[in-house]
């Protein structure tokens, strides 16, 4: 990857920890539980963390791409109050490395918005994904970020991910992809706080 972009994805991910504990407790209420196997994919992480904080989970694991992030993760994993350890992989889109039927709770934000460098898909979901387990894609401040956070980060947030080549997509758009992808499941769209896609399989 360019490395101007790596540096405006790491800038993003500091820039938003704000907002971790706000979505994390969005997720939590869809979740519905405090146990489960935790997985948050892709280059922009972070909620993982809060839902730690918050004990939420019993084990924590970031499936990080491209692999230059692996790096900017473990230190910031460092940086994180002692506890439950959290596992570094090195993956792709594809979910390379994280085997069927394997997590619980499933998180990957700012994953339709970004086609340059990623593409979103619903069947390695699907794959990675228990029975019984949930998947939260999409992004967003969600629900619960304060007006004052997102008025303090929202303008310079904006600039980073136009930057970064980020595209709109719609609630349509979302249903088709889903419905091409030919996966089972309970499939609903969240449009407050951003545009979610939540899965339950």
């Amino acid at each position: 990857m360019n490395p101007g972009n790596l540096e405006l994805i790491q800038e993003i991910n500091s820039l938003w920890k704000p907002v971790y504990p706000h979505l994390a407790r969005q997720i939590h209420d869809l979740y519905g539980r405090r146990d489960g196997r935790v997985l948050e994919v892709g280059p922009f992480c972070g909620v993982l963390f809060a839902l730690r904080e918050m004990k939420i989970g019993d084990s924590f694991r970031l499936a990080v791409f491209p692999r230059e992030m692996g790096s900017f993760f473990r230190e910031e994993t460092e940086k994180q109050e002692p506890g439950e350890r959290v596992e570094i992989i090195e993956t792709d889109p594809s979910l390379r490395g994280i085997p069927d039927h394997d997590v619980d709770l499933f998180i990957f934000r700012g994953a339709f918005f970004f086609p340059s460098l990623f593409q979103v898909h619903f069947r390695e979901t699907d794959r990675v994904l228990k029975p019984g387990g949930m998947a939260f894609i999409g992004g967003g401040f969600g629900k619960y970020t304060p007006e004052a956070i997102i008025k303090e980060i929202g303008k310079r947030s904006r600039e980073l991910n136009l930057a970064l080549g980020k595209v709109e997509m719609t609630e349509d758009q979302l249903r088709k992809e889903f419905v091409r992808s030919n996966v089972k499941g309970a499939f609903e769209v969240i449009t407050e706080g951003g545009l979610w896609v939540v899965i339950r399989k």
